[in-house]
């Protein structure tokens, strides 16, 4: 019985399309439903698995890592599949460019304890520094956008004392030497998530420097994760930010 139950749970939570098995599980679990990570994935792969989390409930998907060439084949496809899927076909389809990034759906409604900073050194960090603030956006958090703030020249970032005092996590993305997270973090009381960049000069190797530095920072309160990963710094700003909602949950159990 015990058996026949177990296979049932499995059976019931994911849908297996052979190259992938969509989680319908993952939201109820984490709060937030499975995100696709577009690189190595064909196009067709990700309408395949957006379209299966979709059918099975999930109001948005959102995919990382998709090249403009793969953008525009999924552009393609998605009108196929919203031809054969009704709930396809309500879903808007949104690419962003700089961050390489695809929305599938509307952002959630910002219901968050406060704001995301994200705060980026340099102009060339961006594409990391949009894939942290439109996947904290379209999670549901408030998001302030600080671009251009790097150390060469303090003044700028010391400029938005204010935005950095009123937030309830920064997001730190840089490249070079990674000193901006060490910076804001000796100005904040909120948690720090600092992000390398594969960004800089030889010796920078590909963002080890940068990620040497931020996990050697003497501010304390700064976490980092992997190199380029703006989504899964945006991902644990967004856990933090919604602290509430889930002591709110444990409660009511």
């Amino acid at each position: 019985m015990f058996k026949n139950c177990l296979e049932g749970f499995v059976s019931m939570n994911f849908t297996d399309l052979g190259y992938a098995k969509p989680d319908h599980l993952r939201s109820s679990v984490q709060g937030v439903g499975e995100v696709i990570y577009g690189a190595g994935k064909t196009s067709l792969q990700i309408v395949g698995i957006a379209r299966a989390l979709l059918e099975q409930g999930q109001s948005l998907v959102l995919a990382t890592r998709v090249s403009p060439d793969k953008a525009q084949e999924i552009d393609e496809l998605w009108h196929e599949a919203c031809v054969q899927s009704p709930v396809c076909a309500t879903k808007s389809l949104t690419y962003f460019s700089e961050a390489s990034f695809f929305r599938i759906g509307d952002n959630l409604p910002a219901d968050g304890l406060g704001s995301v900073v994200v705060a980026c050194a340099g102009t060339s960090d961006l594409y990391c520094a949009e894939e942290a603030a439109l996947t904290a956006e379209a999670l549901g958090n408030d998001v302030c956008r600080l671009y251009d703030v790097g150390v060469a020249g303090i003044h700028r970032v010391l400029a938005h004392q204010d935005e950095l005092t009123r937030a309830r996590v920064v997001i730190v993305v840089a490249g070079m030497e990674g000193a901006l997270a060490s910076v804001i973090g000796g100005l904040v009381s909120a948690p720090v998530i600092a992000v390398p960049t594969s960004v800089g000069y030889g010796a920078s190797f590909g963002g080890v420097a940068a990620l040497l530095a931020m996990l050697n920072s003497c501010a304390s309160g700064v976490s980092v994760v992997n190199i380029d990963n703006g989504f899964g710094a945006a991902y644990q700003a967004h856990l933090i930010n919604h602290l509430h909602l889930a002591a709110e949950g444990s409660s009511e159990k």
